[in-house]
């Protein structure tokens, strides 16, 4: 298991633990009521640590290796997932995956992005960053959804779209804001969960729902701490700062209107316990499609449209 630095504390304590137990079942559990003592004092420890996280943390968590993506909460939320693949101009993005599946026997569109866990998956996935055939799948998924009057869910989790000359070359910024106006318009339920990464118009291409929502130890931003340090400090270094002042974390997008709620994580982030993380994940999409669904299509559209109209504020000079 994995842990980042500010994790640091609970990894010693946690290896403290299995040494203890180790022993105490050598010497007939003589060591349990030292063993009890400490996953009391880590269960102190970790409350500590993660009701006090600084946005940066959240970052670092929204990143971790060992966090679920969009097949792990696909597998453990839905039925009958059945993948389509393809643009049907150019070819099949791996790092966009989607399709239709059910949901305790309702059926949704899923779209989402992808990472891989390694190299030769996380080349395969790209990390996670779509080409302009990637939103060009998802418009196609949508357009079908729209057709056949199924609710679209879409997980986000990118670093940002590709950004290479051949992506350019391809119309990266027409894919994606064909898809803005198509997402503006659509006639059924769009329910969006930033599951991870949620970085730019990367991230935004498959991100205008009916309702918004962020995981605990999320980010959604215009840019991230990296880039942003690298633009007014010149050099990464800086990226802790940026992190704050930001204001990227599902807390602060919630005051500021920009999501419609937060969805609790599991102690210690959503990649210690899978099961409960994609449980919240599922519970949170049921509610709102219960209460979207009873909308009427251009009910749909309008209250999309005022959403994002709404947003931001401005002052007459």
């Amino acid at each position: 298991m994995q842990y980042l630095d500010f994790e640091q504390p609970i990894a010693d304590l946690e290896k403290k633990i299995e040494e203890l137990e180790n022993l105490s079942s050598a010497s007939d559990g003589v060591l349990n009521k030292e063993v009890e003592s400490l996953r009391r004092k880590v269960d102190k420890l970790r409350d500590s640590i993660f009701t006090n996280l600084t946005r940066w943390q959240r970052v670092q968590l929204a990143r971790h290796p060992d966090r679920p993506y969009t097949l792990d909460y696909i597998e453990l939320m839905t039925d009958e997932f059945v993948e389509l693949h393809g643009d049907r101009y150019h070819s099949d993005d791996k790092a966009c995956v989607g399709g239709m599946a059910k949901i305790d026997g309702e059926t949704v569109m899923i779209i989402g992005q992808q990472k891989g866990r390694d190299t030769v998956s996380r080349q395969y996935r790209n990390f996670g960053m779509m080409n302009p055939e990637g939103y060009r799948k998802a418009y196609r998924l949508m357009k079908l959804a729209e057709k056949f009057n199924i609710p679209v869910i879409t997980l986000l989790d990118t670093p940002g779209a590709f950004p290479g000359l051949e992506a350019e070359e391809r119309g990266q910024a027409e894919a994606i804001a064909k898809n803005l106006k198509l997402m503006a318009v659509l006639k059924v339920p769009i329910v969006t969960i930033v599951i991870g990464e949620g970085a730019s118009g990367g991230a935004l291409g498959i991100g205008m729902g009916n309702e918004v929502f962020m995981m605990e130890n999320t980010w959604y931003s215009v840019i991230s701490p990296e880039s942003c340090s690298s633009i007014l400090w010149k050099t990464w270094d800086y990226k802790e700062q940026a992190a704050s002042v930001l204001k990227l974390t599902a807390p602060d997008l919630l005051k500021l209107k920009v999501i419609d709620g937060v969805i609790k994580e599991p102690t210690s982030g959503a990649h210690r316990n899978y099961q409960a993380a994609a449980k919240a994940v599922k519970d949170q999409i049921q509610k709102s499609l219960k209460k979207l669904t009873k909308m009427k299509p251009e009910k749909l559209v309008e209250q999309r449209i005022k959403k994002y109209s709404a947003m931001g504020s401005f002052k007459k000079a």
